[in-house]
């Protein structure tokens, strides 16, 4: 592999105003939120939200897109993290520091949210998050949320066809050690990049090339046989490397054409783990009625988050988030409308 060359650079402060900003955060309400997310984020932030949050600006805008809504909904929230780190942007060149953070917003299901029945039980909301912070204040941020799954919790299942995977309340690693709140070893963080950087060229490749290896050679090359693929509600985890490729790789490849890649607005490592989004990563085209949906010309966008647990020189965990509402409202599948009856 071709290590990078990452600057040497402490992102203990970066990785300090993000923890006091999810301190703050865990004491909001719904009428004093959009005061403390002003705490920490900047007064021009850019805000990147999955549909129909959008992209907002500032914190105002910010706590009435998402963040007032959802704890009018959810009570007694807690930030269930599984996986946090610090990085340098990769896109920009190194220079922007960035945090990760993965895991489950949990609370109790009071209120209805974005035409989701309220259960009156536990609700996980399934999240990952990049923020990048700039002298000692957060200018960027990007949120992803697992809407459909929610929406399994309460009992909806608005999807066309089965999922190929299984969706499940997804665990953080198996290792247990993701919450890298300490500095990290820089070799390792090379490593970890150059491998996610690697993997990425072998799909472009595979897409690309005429005679491509077979997909267990082709993932061979990056992932250990037991991997585990924690994909987003619609589609679902899967296990090794052959039912990856049974219950996602093949239908995802059978059902779109055309797949372009857009990049990313933020790829980076930390330790053992690393991560990307991009607004959006893919534009395919759903030519083989992926996901249930009739096949058809539109040219429709995947926003997406992979988040990354190498073990050794192997990748062994994938999370995966996607703007599924988004991809579907596309094609003319407006889920949130049809689960308002």
């Amino acid at each position: 592999m071709n290590m990078p060359n990452l600057p040497n650079l402490d992102l203990q402060a970066t990785k300090s105003v993000v923890r006091d900003h999810y301190a703050a955060l865990s004491q909001a309400t719904p009428q004093d939120v959009a005061t403390i997310l002003a705490q920490h984020i900047a007064p021009d932030c850019h805000w990147y939200g999955m549909h129909p949050f959008h992209e907002q600006t500032g914190p105002e805008a910010i706590a009435e897109a998402f963040w007032a809504p959802f704890l009018q909904a959810f009570t007694s929230v807690q930030r269930r993290e599984d996986i946090f780190f610090a990085g340098l942007n990769e896109m920009d060149g190194f220079q922007g520091q960035w945090t990760c953070s993965m895991g489950h917003l949990m609370g109790l299901f009071d209120a209805p949210f974005l035409n989701i029945p309220a259960t009156r039980k536990m609700g996980f909301l399934r999240y990952a998050e990049f923020n990048r912070v700039e002298n000692g204040q957060i200018t960027q941020s990007a949120l992803f949320v697992d809407l459909l799954h929610l929406m399994l919790q309460a009992g909806l299942n608005p999807l066309r066809a089965p999922q190929t995977g299984v969706h499940l309340i997804q665990p953080g690693p198996m290792t247990h050690d993701g919450l890298l709140l300490s500095p990290q070893n820089a070799a390792e963080t090379a490593r970890s990049l150059s491998r996610i950087n690697q993997m990425i060229g072998s799909i472009n490749h595979a897409n690309a090339s005429p005679d491509p290896l077979p997909p267990e050679q082709e993932l061979a090359q990056n992932w250990h046989d037991d991997m585990i693929w924690w994909g987003p509600a619609g589609i679902g985890a899967t296990y090794t490397i052959d039912r990856y490729i049974e219950q996602h790789q093949g239908p995802f490849r059978r059902g779109i054409s055309g797949r372009a890649f857009n990049g990313h607005l933020c790829r980076m490592a930390e330790g053992t783990y690393g991560g990307f989004f991009g607004w959006p990563n893919l534009t395919l085209t759903n030519t083989g009625s992926f996901m249930g949906v009739p096949e058809n010309d539109t040219r429709a966008d995947m926003r997406v988050v992979d988040v990354y647990r190498r073990d050794g020189d192997r990748l062994a965990e994938n999370w995966i988030f996607i703007d599924m509402l988004h991809f579907l409202k596309m094609q003319g599948v407006d889920v949130l409308a049809e689960i308002a009856g």
